[in-house]
């Protein structure tokens, strides 16, 4: 009888909230949307999209520190730490652009597929991967000298992506259900799985545990964990509705998935079943994120809204962010 008191008691404790919590927040300001974010861990630097900018924030000094101008409908950031580059997708004039990591001088901007969104740079081969929500494919650009060097035929509409550093890239097609896996290092990179993640339906963002080979995609409700292995949906923990992006700390084995609705799902494995083990209240609006893994924080993009009118229905239209309101929030413990 002690002995299984002490087995529900330590299933109680681990489902007992994790400590995160709002920490502060750091203003941005300014006019203008806002889509993916990007952290440079090593840097400590956190490459945020602003309308046409993209704004560079020192998270340690809760500030921000330089902006890359004169863009043309940011969407996603790519880090290549090693080469000393970044790769900012620009949605409106079906472009990239390069920037030198310490300067912030942009270095070049070659031309890819139609509405580039998502961008993923894969270390082993060096090479920086777009995908293009209007094309259906995935541009594929030598990190070093900026061509184009190949394309990807996805048969689907591309979202967020997540490489393993192995040579293996892998993305949520959001009008058919699932997840691709892309070989990056073949002479001709392509598509070589795909798999159904139904019931998450229309998944937007994507986490990767590289060394657990699991995949975390997140519907409306729903998170779809994938076992690389394999290839196969082994759990649909719930979680909150509107989410865009996901994101996973390695070293606390915590799955994230930022919601629009005002809330952070935190899954964990727990007795060999992946689970939500907390939800935290963040800001309606706060739909996309990045993991600080050196502090395990989690940064999301919001703004403030004036209240809802008066007989609105939830959900119906988007209302617009109050003035100089952009900023970032911070979650920690």
């Amino acid at each position: 009888m002690k002995k299984l008191l002490t087995v529900v008691l330590l299933a109680a404790a681990v489902f007992a909230a994790t400590g995160y919590k709002v920490l502060n927040k750091i203003k941005i300001g300014g006019a203008g949307g806002w889509d993916y974010c990007a952290m440079d861990n090593a840097a400590r630097r956190l490459y945020v999209s602003h309308g046409a900018s993209v704004e560079v924030v020192d998270v340690d000094a809760g500030k921000v520190v330089g902006s890359i101008p004169d863009l043309h409908g940011v969407h996603g950031i790519a880090i290549a730490a090693d080469l000393g580059k970044g790769f900012i997708t620009n949605g409106q004039s079906n472009s990239v652009t390069v920037f030198d990591l310490k300067t912030l001088a942009k270095t070049g901007e070659p031309a890819v597929g139609q509405n580039p969104d998502a961008v993923c740079y894969e270390p082993k081969t060096q090479r920086v991967f777009t995908f293009n929500g209007r094309s259906n494919n995935s541009s594929v650009i030598n990190a070093k000298t900026g061509e184009v060097v190949a394309t990807v035929d996805l048969n689907g509409k591309p979202e967020f992506c997540q490489a393993d550093g192995a040579g293996k890239l892998y993305n949520n097609l959001e009008d058919k259900s699932e997840v691709v896996e892309i070989d990056a290092a073949g002479a001709k990179p392509s598509v070589t799985r795909r798999v159904s993640i139904l019931p998450c339906e229309g998944p937007s963002g994507l986490a990767i545990d590289v060394k657990g080979k699991k995949l975390f995609s997140v519907c409306d409700g729903k998170m779809a964990v994938t076992d690389i292995a394999t290839f196969k949906v082994i759990a649909t923990p719930a979680i909150g509705q509107g989410p865009d992006a996901a994101g996973f700390d390695p070293d606390l084995g915590l799955a994230f998935s930022s919601n629009g609705e005002g809330s952070l799902s935190i899954v964990q494995l727990v007795n060999g079943k992946y689970d939500t083990v907390d939800t935290v209240a963040t800001e309606r609006g706060a739909r996309t994120m990045a993991v600080d893994t050196k502090l395990h924080r989690v940064y999301l993009l919001a703004a403030e809204y004036p209240p809802p009118a008066a007989g609105a229905q939830p959900g119906r239209g988007r209302t617009p962010a109050l003035p100089d309101s952009f900023h970032v929030l911070v979650i920690g413990k």
